[in-house]
């Protein structure tokens, strides 16, 4: 039976309510079942807790610079279910999403009557990836773990060509552990024995416990500390910086990106390349590719001055409050969260470090979603600014933009938000 990309969707989107979680001998069994068409594929594994999309976003523009062809697998999407899919640039097509799914489904009938567990939503996402890329002819993928690393999906892959681990913070505690120690230790959990990692440094803490897994691994580990770069500044709408390594000699790069956090990722990426590549790569084509890479939902200008960002933990936002220009004018903050997310800390953060004229609070419409007067009450504790609480993200949306007033609004606290918005923009500019 042939679906219709709409069926698609919902049949992937109500797998929570039938299936549990799985190990990574459950996804190996699944990805047999596929042909193990990640055994085609020259893998890139991105682990961290912010700043991995980004990461996988800049190392997939660099490898097709390099005319490589590739898939770039990440999560969670925005919008539509297709970005999670991406080949050679561009998304996967309707068509081409509703083929692989029938593909995968059938193959998951045969593992439910060998009496096996039906796939998880993320498992089963991550197969139709790895069979959209196998079938499309990519030679190398870009593959962002969900949640974790240790126990993700993902970690399926035992031949990545490397792996990655950008910046560690606390986020997802009640599945991760409870201290930075913890975390690094999951996230760490990609490594596999032989194959180099790089990583960002974040603190002591996590930075052991990645040099300590390498070691134990006999992988090659290499360390990108944060005075491996210069910001040389911001200029329209782009951030600029230069590499303390004479293999970049005084070239400056440029991100389009106004985030202070983006050129320790970018070098993350560029690292790793430089280790794939050596003396055959072509650090002009990668500067080139990186000052295009537009990453949905991080630091985006969505509209003139209206900035959309994914921040949504407590180290996330600190990185954003550092990136917002000091402003005459004073900005418009438009924020919401989850239940589960520190948002207490996120919003004292916010009224500590970013000067804002108005506060609007949204209510997204997830389940999840923490209540939009209760966060509006934690404002109110910590600013003495306006603070105006709306029971939909269409309705603050409007209202934060209608009182932009020369000011620039900046929309942050979840990523349920951010893709709200960007459907409101997109419904929006499909009706004009």
């Amino acid at each position: 039976m042939c679906r219709t990309y709409e069926e698609a969707v919902n049949y992937i989107l109500d797998i929570p309510r039938f299936t549990k979680k799985n190990d990574t001998s459950h996804t190996k069994a699944f990805l047999k079942f596929l042909g193990d068409p990640q055994e085609d594929l020259k893998i890139l594994h991105v682990a961290g807790t912010n700043g991995k999309g980004s990461v996988c976003a800049y190392l997939d523009a660099m490898l097709r610079a390099e005319g490589k062809h590739t898939g770039l697998f990440t999560s969670p999407h925005l919008v539509r279910m297709n970005e999670r899919i991406v080949l050679d640039g561009v998304q996967i097509k309707d068509e081409s999403f509703c083929q692989v799914f029938e593909e995968v489904l059938s193959k998951v009938g045969e593992m439910q009557d060998a009496g096996m567990p039906h796939p998880t939503f993320f498992e089963f996402l991550f197969g139709m990836a790895m069979l959209a890329f196998r079938n499309a002819g990519m030679e190398y993928a870009v593959v962002e773990t969900g949640l974790g690393g240790r126990l993700d999906a993902t970690n399926a892959v035992e031949h990545p060509l490397v792996t990655v681990i950008t910046s560690i913070g606390m986020d997802h505690m009640e599945y991760l552990g409870d201290t930075i120690g913890k975390i690094a230790q999951e996230k760490a959990g990609i490594i596999k024995p032989g194959v180099p990692v790089f990583y960002a440094q974040t603190c002591e803490e996590s930075d052991c416990v990645i040099r300590h897994t390498a070691e134990k691994r006999h992988s090659f580990c290499k360390k990108i500390g944060k005075d491996a770069y210069e910001i040389l500044g911001i200029e329209d709408k782009h951030i600029a910086f230069s590499c303390m390594n004479a293999y970049y000699g005084n070239t400056t790069w440029k991100l389009n990106n106004i985030g202070v956090y983006q050129p320790g990722n970018a070098l993350l990426a560029m690292e790793a390349m430089r280790f794939l590549f050596g003396e055959t790569g072509h650090p002009g084509l990668w500067r080139q590719a990186l000052a295009e890479v537009k990453w949905a939902g991080r630091m985006e200008e969505i509209l003139p001055d209206v900035y959309v960002d994914g921040a949504h933990n407590i180290s996330a936002v600190e990185a954003f409050a550092q990136s917002v220009p000091e402003n005459a004018e004073g900005n418009v903050i438009l924020f919401s969260a989850v239940q589960d997310k520190e948002y207490r800390e996120m919003i004292a953060c916010l009224c500590r470090n970013v000067q804002a004229e108005l506060y609007v609070v949204a209510q997204i419409g997830d389940g999840r979603a923490a209540d939009a007067a209760a966060l509006g009450r934690l404002f109110e504790e910590y600013t003495d600014r306006p603070v105006v609480v709306k029971e939909t993200v269409e309705d603050a949306f409007r209202y934060a933009i209608k009182n932009q007033r020369g000011r620039t609004v900046y929309c942050l606290g979840s990523l349920y938000l951010t893709g709200e918005i960007k459907g409101l923009i997109r419904e929006v500019k499909r009706k004009c």
